[in-house]
């Protein structure tokens, strides 16, 4: 994955380098000998690539030194005032020259891109990792923004059931209230009529003479619930009064009765007594 940025960066370098030394000697060439601006060009050229290898081993080892980085920037920025100085000194193609004086710094420039995807580059497990986790997280959005869209669609439809059940039992209450309405409309002008007076009037006469009918419309409205009636409960008797009791419904036929007729008769007529009691009753009067 590294070679994305070194090669660029490697082939800037080899560019900038060519063209700096080649520079140097034409333009230095005429003022001095060839082999002092050779000496000059691979000066320049010798110090950028040492700054550069030097930088890059620091790199390797996870180190940095802002010394070497000045240097070899200030190798750069020669290079390149050298490219732009014989550009302007330039008789012909001044333009041509002077677009190309920017590699040097252009090189060093695709280095230290190389350098920052060295210090951020990750190893293929951990980026498996990452994309692992990226796809998670897409998938449990997608999960949650599905179940949402159900809920709502679920929400939607339970309203729309709740909505028209209402408007249904709403055409049904006015339907009723109407009905009612015209039915105590037809009441209340049978009530007042005058055929109807007189028709009641006569009626009621024949049944009872000199009582004039009033003839009330049925109660329409809230009633007030009936409460269920309570039963007192009988006060308990006594032995003796038991046992009189007992003796009384036993004589009160010949022959007497069995306990069995007794006891039924005395439940009928409304006492109360427990089987015990009543049984040890019947023992003592017989």
């Amino acid at each position: 994955m590294s070679a994305k940025t070194v090669l660029p960066a490697v082939a800037m370098t080899a560019v900038s380098m060519v063209l700096t030394l080649a520079v140097v000697v034409m333009w230095l060439g005429t003022a001095m000998p060839w082999p002092v601006a050779l000496v000059v060009g691979l000066g320049i050229d010798g110090g950028w690539l040492a700054t550069l290898a030097y930088e890059r081993r620091l790199a390797a080892q996870g180190d940095h030194n802002r010394t070497v980085t000045a240097v070899g920037w200030g190798f750069g920025l020669l290079a390149t005032a050298v490219l732009v100085a014989h550009a302007l000194t330039a008789e012909h193609s001044a333009g041509a020259w002077l677009a190309v004086a920017w590699l040097p710094v252009a090189a060093k420039a695709l280095w230290l891109v190389h350098g920052l995807w060295e210090r951020t580059a990750l190893t293929p497990v951990a980026l498996d990792a990452i994309r692992g986790i990226q796809q998670e997280a897409r998938d449990e959005a997608a999960v949650a923004r599905a179940r949402l869209r159900a809920e709502a669609a679920t929400e939607e439809t339970r309203l729309t059931a709740v909505t028209q059940a209402g408007a249904r039992v709403a055409r049904v209450q006015a339907t009723t209230a109407d009905t009612l309405a015209k039915a105590w409309s037809t009441l209340e002008t049978a009530r007042a009529g005058e055929e109807t007076g007189r028709a009641l009037t006569s009626v009621t006469r024949c049944v009872t003479p000199g009582v004039t009918p009033r003839w009330e419309l049925p109660v329409w409205g809230p009633t007030e619930p009936v409460t269920a009636l309570s039963l007192e409960a009988a006060p308990a008797l006594s032995d003796e009064a038991l046992a009189a009791l007992v003796d009384e419904i036993r004589n009160s036929e010949s022959p007497a009765l069995s306990y069995r007729e007794m006891a039924t008769r005395f439940r009928a007529a409304g006492h109360a007594a427990s089987e015990v009691r009543l049984r040890a009753a019947w023992k003592r009067v017989a």
